[in-house]
């Protein structure tokens, strides 16, 4: 049966629909992604943005009000990454129209994506076409001329938008070169549609569209310097490294000065919300100066700061939406976010570290952490994560170690957010923290452990081994995708054409005759050839050192380094 309007429940449904949809099309979205690397986020972004939405319509009540008010509210809360953000702009003007309305008919629907294209448009400093706006956009001027039309049925006014829409998705690598380049069109104008396929199935029950199968080729190779987010916002990927987010309370009428502000610092800003809560993005290379243009103007809080140049996807080993279906249960804290707890002995100090792979989180529990939160490169935990961590543990002091640089300007804010005395040891990998718990004492203050445990990492050197996921020019020269990376503290270090080749490359430039022991953690994706080459290299080159080799099962890492 067709509807002829929909009423709260009908956009609680849609809703749920969208957030389904989006969870079946995941993995196809997210090899959309181009920049500045293939890190194929957007898809797994508005995915957990719409579960945050769909728990507070949820919980809504029956009335059309508070329905549109836990889909704004939601939308802005949940926001993850660029992507998550203009969705959120997108939801929330729709939200604001219907409410109004009561009602959700043809004229109603036709007004709703007008006043969402110009939300999304408001909140991007720089709009790209040939991104999600393009699409909105496109979108929302179709329903319009066929209103004006008399079309008077709601699902003839939606198919006429998804035909549209479809169309203005095809034309999207018209608009973007770098679309075109990758041989894809834009991820997150794809998503929107997902929305428009929603309706349907709300309005007269037909099925959601299957996924197409993920073409591993697309978008690899596709962003070079001065590539566009295909977000909808411009970008000299050359010239900004790091994404950062955060809420903002701020008086509205103050927003203007911030935007100038960033404006300054840096590209691809987004900022969204209203009546004093603003959720903000944006690429720059001045981390502290854009933190503290927010500060400027109010109080910045749930801070998130990523190396794009370091960001790559391995959300699947953690994610709970499998392949081809939708598990929705408790996504967003499963990604960069699951708190567990060890039980023990009542200590004065514990320690609560951010930990990726099974058999790193063995390790850190052998070595006395109390607490683990999974996380690590594009699943940063917030500082809810950590607060909920610190108040699930029996002791008046805590520790925290992040385990990522990306990750510790978020522990940083636990201190003022929790009753606990909480300090935090800077470790920028895994390998720091596993040194670091060498010199824990659970008897000592968190000020006392916090000194000896930061000297202990900082004493260790560190590097790491990954593959390159797109073809790119560095300071070494021309990288092919498919290649393998070591990285230490300062950078890139090693390109090679196997992991084991990468791994004793990177070596001889981490170990000399004054050390001592070489610690290897081995990831899921190292062999045991990998490990035997590495370990008769250091028998062959370095006969003094020991060796010493854990099995972590860290993804997309097959190798992390520490030498003493």
């Amino acid at each position: 049966m067709t509807a002829d309007r929909l009423g709260a429940e009908g956009l609680r449904a849609t809703m749920e629909w969208f957030r389904d949809a989006l969870a079946l099309h995941r993995d196809v979205i997210n090899q959309l992604n181009v920049y500045p690397v293939p890190d194929g986020d957007t898809g797994t972004n508005m995915a957990l943005t719409l579960e945050t939405v769909v728990a507070e319509v949820s919980a809504a009540g029956d009335q059309m009000a508070e329905v549109c008010h836990a889909i704004s509210h939601g939308s802005l809360m949940g926001a993850r990454g660029n992507s998550g953000v203009i969705l959120s702009q997108i939801l929330r003007g729709m939200a604001d129209a219907v409410a109004t309305a009561g009602h959700v008919d043809p004229p109603v629907l036709a007004g709703a994506l007008k006043q969402a294209s110009a939300a999304a448009d408001e909140a991007v400093s720089a709009p790209v076409e040939g991104t999600i706006l393009t699409v909105v956009r496109d979108v929302a001027t179709a329903a319009a001329e066929a209103v004006e039309q008399g079309v008077d049925e709601l699902i003839v006014l939606v198919e006429g938008c998804q035909q549209a829409g479809r169309a203005s998705l095809e034309r999207t690598p018209e608009l973007l070169p770098q679309l075109a380049q990758a041989n894809v069109v834009d991820a997150g104008g794809a998503g929107f549609l997902l929305f428009l396929d929603a309706v349907a199935t709300a309005v007269d029950g037909r099925a959601l569209p299957d996924p197409p199968p993920v073409d591993p080729t697309a978008g690899v190779g596709a962003a070079a310097a001065g590539a566009q987010d295909a977000h909808g916002v411009g970008d000299d990927a050359g010239g900004t490294r790091y994404e950062v987010m955060f809420f903002l309370e701020a008086e509205d009428h103050r927003i203007g000065e911030f935007r100038a502000a960033w404006d300054a610092l840096g590209d691809s800003i987004v900022v969204a919300g209203g009546d004093g809560l603003w959720n903000c993005h944006i690429h720059s290379n001045d981390i502290g100066g854009s933190i503290e243009a927010g500060i400027g103007v109010g109080r910045p809080f749930d801070i998130r700061v990523t190396d794009l140049f370091e960001q790559v996807e391995h959300v699947e080993s953690l994610n709970p939406f499998g392949p081809g279906a939708p598990e929705h249960a408790s996504a967003a804290s499963e990604i960069g976010g699951t708190v567990s707890t060890v039980a023990g002995e009542p200590v004065r100090t514990a320690v609560v570290a951010v930990s990726v792979g099974a058999g790193v989180r063995r390790l850190f529990e052998s070595l006395g952490v109390r607490a683990i939160i999974a996380g690590g490169q594009t699943m940063n935990p917030s500082t809810e994560h950590f607060v909920q961590a610190v108040e699930r543990l029996d002791a008046d002091e805590i520790v925290l170690l992040p385990n990522n640089k990306n990750i510790v300007p978020v522990a940083e804010q636990v201190d003022d957010c929790a009753e606990a005395t909480v300090r935090v040891v800077p470790t920028r990998g895994i390998a720091e923290g596993l040194a670091a718990l060498m010199a824990y004492d659970p008897s000592a203050t968190a000020d006392q452990n916090q000194s000896a445990m930061a000297e202990a990492a900082e004493d260790v050197a560190t590097g790491e081994v990954t593959q390159a996921v797109r073809d790119t020019e560095s300071e070494l020269g021309s990288i092919v995708a498919g290649q393998w990376l070591g990285l230490d503290r300062r950078g890139l270090r090693v390109v090679a054409h196997s992991a084991a080749g990468a791994a004793t490359a990177l070596l001889a430039e981490l170990v000399d005759a004054g050390h001592e022991l070489v610690t290897v953690i081995a990831g899921a994706d190292a062999t045991a050839g990998d490990v035997e080459e590495v370990a008769a290299w250091l028998a062959e080159h370095h006969p003094e050192v020991e060796l010493e080799v854990h099995e972590g099962n860290q993804p997309l890492y097959p190798f992390y380094f520490g030498v003493e």
